[in-house]
């Protein structure tokens, strides 16, 4: 794709006069658009000045599941979702797309592949590589083998993805697709994760973000670890992938200030080209933002906020909300999976934490990533397998809510029939592990599945709600092993700003508090908090000066972040207690599975095997 002309913005024009019918006069603010593209949507955000969403709109995208473990998506269907959202977000606001100043994006970690000669995409499903899918989604697992290659090597580089490459990550991915396309193919493939893909769509220029290379590729920033260029050769050459180090890594984006160019977040890619712009609905010129994985959009649409809390909650060198303030603040993004996302302003090592990575946010500053493989997918995944599911779903629908506030209900309403003490007390002798996915931090296992002790015959809406609530208790009490592990190598984290819409769930959010014993930070904008700080990378890319030069990302996220709730532990004794017992039984299930493993596999050996 051919980088065009492109007109900058007239900063003069950004007050503009109109006239209603009436001929009253309507100032026309500036505006800036945050596009997210998460798992199965695309939507797009429009701010003003002061941060306040003032458009939103959502487009379902595609997704492919060919196989067991493999899923699919592709860049033109995204990008004709993304137009969509964008356009409706305008006209249902009235909002002239002549106000915008800049476009943000984030989305999920997902490898997308393009011919390196025209840019067209490249299909990702074999084995006749003939469809329009270019796109491996972060969820998919095809690259079991490449993965466990990858680790086998102990190479520097793991240091800074918690000592294990996840199967999540695009390098794994790569790989497959080299041991299963044709030679010929694979030779045409140039590499991009999806948020860099959607500037290079929107822009036409080449350049990367930090944030997709570092925390997803195996890029170590110039300078950190005796890193020369970045990509790490002899770990390409060591795993197969020899063929990326020529040009001097061009089809992975080059080497930073040779013949690539690496940004961190927000900062000026280019300007949206006409191509683009036409597809949009939006005029040329506007500034484009180097774009960040979704979860990381979270941390900037969050962690920025101002929120009354505790001495023993803030950072005592900061007398005000500057940067150093986010250093005790966990940014918790939850939707199909939860990221757990820290800044520091040195590296901290943590194991089974991705990171330490500079530059991927604020210039040299850290950021680490702990996680959970599925959060919303797992309480999806137990409701609709329960017995009960559809008898609860009628009962839902027929009060006109979804199956998750129906559940919440009946469990305080069990509480009250059974004259409990609290809903803790009610799921007290069930014990749900639920890393039915594997398990991404602390443990970096995946091979990590589910276990429950306490199972009965009870096939009622009863035993769903207590099952439910098992579920959300696994998923309070294994944030606090993250938060845990993460504190005890060197962070201070003291609360948990959290975004995605597991924050409308109060019965989890309050659990998340207590288990963790720290408050929880509820975002204003609790569906859109992801799109919301994408929408600031845009704001961050329109203040670019004529050399480049951009507004600090931590200003504008002070200046734009809105007040969320405070959510307390509770202060009841006796369910502390409780919960602090449950937490050593949440241990010993997860780290005994793996030693059941281990005894089984030692005592089978080589039986079975091919």
């Amino acid at each position: 794709m051919t980088s065009l002309p492109h007109r900058r913005p007239d900063r003069q024009a950004s007050r503009q006069a109109s006239s209603d019918p009436r001929e009253e006069l309507q100032v026309q603010l500036d505006h800036y658009i945050g596009i997210d593209v998460g798992t199965g949507s695309a939507r797009a955000c429009v701010i003003d000045a002061k941060g306040d969403i003032v458009g939103l709109a959502s487009e379902n995208i595609g997704l492919w599941q060919p196989d067991h473990g493999f899923y699919e998506q592709s860049t033109t269907d995204i990008w004709t979702c993304i137009c969509t959202a964008v356009q409706r977000a305008l006209t249902e606001q009235n909002i002239n797309p002549s106000t915008v100043r800049g476009i943000g994006f984030d989305a999920t970690c997902s490898l997308s592949v393009f011919n390196n000669e025209t840019s067209e995409p490249i299909s990702v499903t074999g084995p006749n590589f003939d469809t329009d899918r270019n796109v491996i989604l972060w969820l998919d697992h095809r690259p079991v083998t490449e993965a466990a290659k990858i680790n086998a090597t102990n190479h520097n580089l793991l240091r800074y993805v918690g000592g294990t490459m996840s199967i999540e990550m695009e390098v794994p991915k790569v790989l497959w697709l080299k041991n299963h396309m044709p030679a010929e193919l694979f030779e045409k493939c140039s590499f991009y994760d999806l948020a860099d893909a959607l500037t290079h769509i929107a822009t036409g220029n080449e350049k990367r973000s930090f944030c997709s290379a570092v925390c997803k590729q195996g890029y170590v920033p110039v300078g950190v670890d005796g890193s020369v260029k970045g990509w790490q050769e002899d770990f390409l050459k060591e795993i197969g992938l020899e063929d990326l180090v020529e040009d001097d890594f061009k089809r992975m984006g080059g080497v930073d200030g040779v013949n690539g160019d690496y940004l961190s977040a927000g900062e000026l890619v280019g300007y949206l080209c006409e191509k683009a712009a036409t597809e949009l609905g939006l005029p040329a010129g506007i500034a484009i933002g180097s774009g960040v994985i979704d979860a990381y959009a979270g941390w900037i649409g969050t962690v920025g906020a101002k929120i009354n809390l505790d001495s023993d909650q803030l950072n005592a060198d900061a007398a005000k909300n500057d940067k150093a303030q986010a250093f005790s603040r966990l940014a918790a993004v939850a939707g199909t999976s939860t990221c757990h996302l820290a800044m520091s302003a040195d590296p901290v090592f943590v194991p089974g934490v991705w990171g330490p990575y500079r530059d991927t946010i604020i210039p040299n500053y850290w950021m680490a990533e702990g996680g959970q493989s599925a959060t919303g997918e797992l309480l999806k995944h137990v409701i609709e397998t329960h017995p009960a599911f559809n008898q609860a779903l009628s009962i839902a629908e027929s009060y006109h809510t979804n199956i998750y506030e129906y559940l919440n209900e009946h469990l305080k309403e069990m509480v009250i029939e059974q004259k409990a003490p609290c809903i803790a007390y009610l799921g007290r002798h069930l014990f749900f592990y639920g890393d039915l996915w594997g398990n991404r931090s602390p443990i970096a296992d995946p091979a990590m599945t589910g276990s429950v002790i306490g199972l009965t015959s009870d096939k009622s809406v009863d035993g769903l709600a207590i099952y439910y609530y098992a579920t959300m208790e696994f998923i309070a009490l294994q944030t606090k092993q993250i938060v845990e592990t993460m504190n005890q190598a060197g962070h201070g984290l003291t609360s948990i700003f959290m975004s995605g819409s597991q924050c409308q769930n109060d019965i989890l959010v309050n659990l998340i508090a207590s288990a963790c014993g720290m408050p929880v930070v509820i975002p204003r904008y609790i569906h859109a908090a992801v799109c919301h700080g994408a929408a600031m990378l845009g704001a961050k890319a329109a203040s670019a000066d004529t050399e480049g030069k951009t507004e600090d990302l931590w200003d504008i996220m002070d200046r734009m972040s809105k007040p969320g709730k405070k959510v307390v532990p509770t202060e009841d004794g006796k369910e502390l207690a409780l919960l602090r017992a449950k937490y050593e039984v949440f241990l010993e299930q997860c780290f005994k599975q793996q030693k059941y493993r281990k005894s089984v596999d030692d005592a089978v050996g080589e039986w079975g095997s091919v």
